[in-house]
């Protein structure tokens, strides 16, 4: 009986196609075109921690709530927090949530399931709020950014300014030579996709704790030969293809040439995670493939 093929695979089988079939097609790579990350770049990023964010300060509702069940940029929402609290009017707050990938149970990648837990919560950027109006126990607030549509009860924290990185004019080198610097993996995407693209976020799992500073790059790679993924995959098709030629010695990954397949630069750290902007990426680039400082 032929193996089931997980729900997650079906869902992104075109899409991979597509990909891998235009990575034939266009020979240069892609790249996010700018001098800087933009504000939503850095303020919708998100961020993997091992730390839980308080849940003392939360989204009560907002205008309009007998009928609306979200929130957008723009509009007013309230929050359990006010006069008596501290808040004053032109107070900046942000708005993250806990996130769950709806998916879970169907990896991508073998070791997906083992770094995820690994490198803790991941908590999505909501968007940004300004205190318009103060009552003794609530407050109103204007949400000045929004990355998604904000819900009742997303956690409510102070707002920080962020640094923001300069990109390096610096073309990818598709032969470059290990860093012999500390590797990982990309664990994940934003939205739990399993595929980046220039200007989209992923997070690997170095942080912090193991040196990586904001402004970092990350060079992303593959192997040859490998079978990590959870896509079907012909065995030493590195070497074979039944149809298509074969050669008379068996190389295996780890005697092949890698793939370098784009780069990124560090938004934010966790303890043992980043958030990485992919600033170029050279045909397709998914989650399970590895990552090295630069």
């Amino acid at each position: 009986m032929p193996k089931m093929i997980s729900y997650r695979i079906l869902i992104v089988g075109l899409s991979v196609g597509l990909c891998l079939l235009a990575s034939t097609l266009v020979a240069q790579a892609q790249q996010y075109v700018t001098n800087a990350p933009t504000q939503a770049s850095m303020y919708c990023a998100g961020i993997v921690s091992d730390k839980p964010v308080p849940n003392d300060t939360y989204v009560i509702s907002g205008e309009d709530s007998a009928v609306r069940v979200t929130f957008q940029q723009g509009q007013l929402i309230y929050i359990n927090r006010g006069g008596e609290q501290g808040v004053r009017i032109g107070d900046q707050f942000e708005v993250v949530r806990a996130a769950r990938d709806m998916m879970a149970a169907n990896p991508w990648f073998k070791y997906e399931t083992m770094l995820t837990r690994a490198m803790g919560t991941r908590y999505a950027d909501i968007g940004q709020l300004r205190v318009v109006h103060v009552e003794a126990k609530t407050s109103t607030a204007e949400l000045t950014l929004g990355c998604d549509l904000v819900q009742r009860g997303d956690l409510v924290r102070p707002f920080v300014a962020r640094p923001v990185p300069q990109f390096r004019n610096v073309n990818l080198d598709p032969f470059a030579a290990p860093s012999g610097k500390k590797a990982a993996m990309v664990v994940s995407a934003k939205d739990y996709t399993v595929q980046g693209v220039p200007g989209g976020v992923v997070y690997v799992n170095l942080g912090s704790a193991q040196g990586v500073r904001v402004g970092d790059y990350f060079r992303v790679f593959r192997y040859q030969g490998t079978h990590i993924e959870a896509i079907a995959q012909d065995s030493g098709s590195a070497y074979k293809v039944y149809g298509f030629g074969s050669t008379p010695v068996a190389y295996q990954w780890d005697n092949l040439p890698r793939q370098i397949v784009g780069e990124g630069i560090v938004l934010r750290t966790g303890a043992n995670s980043s958030s990485v902007l992919l600033t170029t990426v050279r045909g397709g680039l998914f989650i399970g493939d590895y990552v090295e400082l630069e």
